[in-house]
């Protein structure tokens, strides 16, 4: 009986109350699944494409955006595919303007999308596996092109054309940052029906100073949200490194783009989360990664995750419908 009442006031304590985060809840995958699994009724479907994915192959933008739920989270890389797949453009060349076409094909179907939607561009850019981080994993800087002050003009670039407007105005901010300009009107996609996320990884890899995840920080007028992956490896995940980035950017709404346990049943991983979302009231966002048959994160293998996720993170998630209320910041 004493057993039993302690568990009833420790599930009560990590239950969400008025003061605490009410993040979007999402995931990367079968939602329908993932619902089967955890009960979870995702706002935010979260999918990664391929530089040109939507535009000039795969499935169309118009056809894609429906398939994720209420709100839409695009992650933009520049691989065709994989980490094996080869480096289509390159962020210098994304600064310079020589992407804009499919830029303005993002823009118009967002546009015409005329709902929330969230935009991810080069995600763990601090990450040497992927083809835009500015290092190798040996440490070896990989010249102009890929260096982080291209990488944070890129960035800035890739905001300003989503959100659009008039030329006159988005050539304005690309001047300052001695960019090209574009040569249309764009439509607008104003915040909050367009957020774009910066999202590194905490702790970059290779970890040396130059790939901190502040050396992409393309700066506060270019980033709607501030992201971290989080994966618990080993049962150890970076959770110093997440406090630190979360602390770094106190005037922005924070998220996790990406979260799970990396082929392990840690349901311990799951009540940090919560207890991270529940004490730290800027986190709009939380998106596991992700829910396909067979994925090593598939939460259909790891029951005691599964029970964990259901019973305390499920109730923490806020509807779809309030995306355009402004965030609390503290």
């Amino acid at each position: 009986m004493r057993r039993a009442l302690l568990i009833a006031i420790a599930l009560l304590a990590l239950a969400p109350t008025a003061d605490a985060a009410r993040p979007y809840l999402g995931v990367r995958g079968n939602m329908a699944r993932f619902q089967a699994q955890t009960g979870q009724q995702s706002a935010v479907g979260h999918v990664i494409v391929g530089w040109g994915q939507g535009y000039t192959w795969g499935t169309p933008f118009g056809a894609l955006l429906p398939k994720l739920g209420p709100i839409p989270m695009v992650g933009l890389q520049t691989r065709k595919g994989g980490v094996a797949s080869p480096e289509l453009i390159t962020p210098q060349a994304i600064a310079m303007g020589r992407g804009d076409d499919y830029l303005f094909a993002i823009n118009k179907a967002i546009s015409e999308w005329a709902r929330p939607a969230y935009l991810r561009p080069f995600g763990e850019m601090n990450g040497h596996w992927n083809a835009y981080c500015a290092f190798t994993e040996s440490g070896r800087a990989k010249g102009a092109s890929h260096s982080t002050t291209m990488f944070r003009k890129a960035f800035a670039r890739v905001y300003l054309i989503a959100h659009g407007g008039q030329a006159t105005t988005v050539n304005k901010s690309l001047r300052r940052l001695g960019l090209p300009p574009i040569r249309v009107d764009l439509p607008e996609n104003p915040v909050p029906t367009l957020k774009v996320i910066w999202n590194p990884q905490g702790h970059g890899s290779p970890n040396i100073p130059g790939n901190s995840a502040q050396a992409y920080y393309p700066g506060d007028k270019y980033v709607d949200l501030v992201g971290n992956d989080l994966y618990n490896i080993r049962f150890k995940a970076e959770w110093a490194s997440n406090e630190k980035l979360y602390k770094a950017h106190p005037s922005k709404p924070y998220g996790f783009p990406e979260w799970g346990n990396w082929g392990i049943d840690d349901p311990a991983f799951i009540q940090r989360m919560a207890q991270f979302v529940r004490t730290h009231r800027r986190v709009e966002l939380l998106a596991w990664f992700d829910s396909t048959a067979g994925s090593i994160f598939d939460l259909g293998t790891k029951p005691k995750s599964r029970a964990a996720y259901r019973r305390l993170i499920v109730p923490l998630g806020r509807k779809a419908s309030s995306f355009n209320s402004v965030p609390r910041v503290f």
